[in-house]
């Protein structure tokens, strides 16, 4: 270990010990109840899509990388093709999301997704999580839902932050390629109320040739009072990464022996990003109804330097260039909620507000050569706003028949200052989301919905207000509020003792697929939509120790614009499939197994070049030394697969091609057989 690694680690494990020799005789444990994987019984949700996650699958399931959490949603699948302290790719419903364009997240109801973003809008990194804190995540597909609006046609996840652990938590991990790292966690009285502290420590290089030199370090210190029906709670979290990036490379190259599959074409590239916040969150709820209220200041910053097409546009210095961002974010959501029986049916009515701020001063992109700028093509100073106003109405019409109906009106705000004469301006725009679920049953354990919805996501402010482009041309403005709509029938049923079983049929068509390319600085156009598909999940408890879940997912994904360059849409994953086993107490051992499949996907819109499909196995087993100490092995990529995170398909030069450039794939290969040991210290 090098000198510049020991301070942080030597502190952290002073405060493992510290700790462990003052919580050890005065801590008593409080037991801990599984009640399974997912809870999703009949009877708790409004589409057959919908879901919750709980803390104990969470727990016992290895994750490669910290975005990896939303995989536990069924059908998502989220690879990499970069360092890891830059936000995941993400797959849903035949969408290649990028970073998270059309699939809102929220952590304790602060959203994640950044609008107006440096490298792509509804940029969503969660690498500023601590894993060990995660109580929950509630997800939902489509834009059925009158309380989600931007960045949710495809669907949305919650996630959960815990008020209280069962226990503290001394974690310590160990695994090939440099990786490093230690948690510790813990919950206590404090006043009236709760306090939990979490703290993680994370060195890695990875199998790359260039070693990603991962700093990373994260915090989360939260207060909490009250319990589900009535509480509150104020939390601080702070994040710092700092990494080197293997981004993706050429097939030309490694067929030729040039670059290995772990090599790297310029090895300046990389990033840092930090993120610093502040929540407070209160709910009351009693026989009458619900109130619920929270707000949020969030502070960010991104630096990212690239350089995907090496030499095309500068033949001697390359094409490495650097995204940058300052962030400000504020915002609070307010919901009132009324229980009462009208005409005889039983209803329920809710009306909320959500709103947000980001202030970006500055957003801009560079020409680099490694990481030193040298020449500007953009910069923005970019005020972007929006209220969000809904109202939903849930009524028991009969026994076995209820619906849910939701109107949504959301008024957004662009204000961009742009360096590019012509390009600034101050745009409004409005849209109106109507919402409907019909549930019927149950009858013998089973459920049936049917449900449609509008949504919409917005676009990048600069693309709003963009009448020319960085390179020279001209550019029309971009619509900022893009609709989409979206249906899907769906059967749940828990027959079978034991198992919950979804079935899902669903379409969501899309307006326009225009996104604002951070790598370019200009506005990409593309035409509209249809994704239409079918989803099965199916979660089952065999008995009090293990637990299985098999999820299929099938699509397909076409524009609905004919063009003659073909009506494919380049990344629209088709096929998903995963298997999981979880043994959660065997003796004094316990363990899992994961698999994940996503097929071959059209890279060009004639579909005349295909990417391969990736298959990955993960693999768990653990020993439980005492009631108070366990081992824990991880294998990542069991079966040591040469298969792709995720491929591209673009007109690249190396040093001695044409200048011209060539059309080629390029991959970034998923990392190999890898091994994390891991000892966990309850006290």
């Amino acid at each position: 270990m090098s000198t510049r690694y020991k301070l942080p680690w030597l502190l952290l494990i002073g405060l493992l010990a510290t700790h462990t020799v003052l919580a050890a005789d005065s801590l008593q444990l409080e037991p801990i109840e599984v009640i399974g994987h997912y809870d999703n019984a009949v009877g708790t949700s409004d589409a057959a899509s919908q879901g919750t996650v709980t803390s104990s699958l969470i727990e016992n399931r290895p994750t490669l990388r910290t975005g990896e959490l939303l995989e536990f949603v069924p059908g998502m699948i989220v690879s990499q093709h970069s360092g890891d302290g830059k936000a995941n790719q993400y797959y849903l419903r035949g969408f290649n999301l990028d970073h998270g364009t059309d699939f809102a997240t929220y952590v304790d109801d602060v959203p994640v997704n950044m609008r107006t973003h440096a490298h792509g809008q509804g940029y969503t990194d969660l690498n500023f999580l601590i894993p060990e804190l995660v109580s929950r995540i509630d997800y939902k597909k489509g834009p059925y839902f009158a309380d989600e609006g931007d960045f949710s046609s495809a669907g949305a996840a919650h996630i959960g932050i815990a008020n209280k652990l069962p226990q503290g938590i001394a974690s310590l991990s160990i695994g090939d390629n440099g990786y490093q790292r230690a948690v510790l966690a813990k919950s206590f009285d404090a006043a009236n109320g709760i306090l939990l502290y979490g703290l993680e420590i994370n060195r890695n290089n990875g199998p790359w040739e260039t070693p990603e030199d991962v700093k990373k370090y994260s915090g989360v210190l939260r207060y909490s009072e009250g319990d589900a029906s009535n509480g509150f709670n104020f939390t601080a979290m702070a994040y710092h990464n700092k990494w080197n990036s293997t981004d993706q490379i050429p097939l030309r190259a490694v067929d030729s022996g040039q670059l290995g599959r772990f090599g790297a074409i310029d090895p300046t590239d990389g990033g840092e990003s930090s993120r610093y916040s502040l929540a407070y969150s209160m709910h009351q709820k009693d026989k009458d109804g619900a109130f619920a209220f929270n707000a949020y200041a969030v502070q960010s910053s991104l630096d990212l330097y690239s350089d995907f097409t090496y030499f095309l546009n500068n033949p001697v210095d390359g094409d490495q260039f650097n995204q940058s961002e300052r962030r400000k974010m504020v915002g609070f959501n307010v919901s009132k909620t009324w229980y009462h029986t009208l005409g005889g049916f039983d209803m329920q009515n809710k009306i909320g507000l959500q709103t947000r701020y980001d202030d970006l001063s500055p957003v801009s992109l560079y020409n680099t050569v490694a990481q030193q700028r040298t020449s500007l093509i953009r910069t923005d100073n970019v005020k972007e706003a929006s209220a969000g106003l809904y109202a939903e109405n849930s009524t028991q019409w009969l026994e076995k028949f209820r619906t849910v109906t939701g109107l949504r009106f959301d008024a957004y705000n662009f204000d961009v200052q742009s360096s590019i004469q012509g390009d600034s301006g101050n745009v409004n725009a409005t849209t109106t989301s109507p919402k409907l679920s019909l549930i019927f049953g149950p009858w013998a354990k089973t459920e049936y919905f049917i449900n449609y919805g509008r949504g919409f996501h917005s676009n990048d402010a600069r693309g709003t207000t963009e009448t020319q482009l960085p390179s020279g041309g001209t550019a029309t403005p971009v619509t900022p509020l893009v609709a989409t709509h979206g249906s899907e029938i769906g059967i749940r049923t828990e027959l079978i003792s034991g198992l919950q079983s979804s079935l899902a049929l669903w379409r969501l068509d899309i307006a326009s697929e225009l996104v604002f390319v951070g790598d370019a600085g200009e506005t990409e156009p593309s035409r509209a939509s249809r994704r239409q598909g079918i989803e099965w999940s199916n979660h089952y408890i065999a008995n009090d120790w293990l637990l299985l879940d098999m999820d299929l997912a099938a699509s397909h994904a076409r524009y609905t614009e004919n063009d003659p360059a073909g009506n494919y849409i380049p990344g629209s994953v088709d096929k998903v499939a995963s298997f999981g086993a979880t043994v959660t107490s065997l003796g004094n051992w316990y363990g899992g197994f994961q698999f994940r499949y996503f097929g071959p996907r059209p890279l060009i819109e004639d579909n005349s070049v295909r990417s391969e499909s990736t298959a990955i196995a993960y693999a768990r087993i653990g020993y439980k030394i005492n009631p108070k100490a366990k081992l824990t092995l991880d294998v990542f990529n069991l079966f040591d697969s040469k298969a792709s995170d995720i491929d591209y398909y673009y007109t690249s030069r190396l040093n001695g091609e044409s200048a011209a450039g060539v059309d080629d794939i390029h991959f970034h290969p998923v990392e190999p057989r890898t091994l994390r040991l891991t000892l966990v210290y309850d006290f």
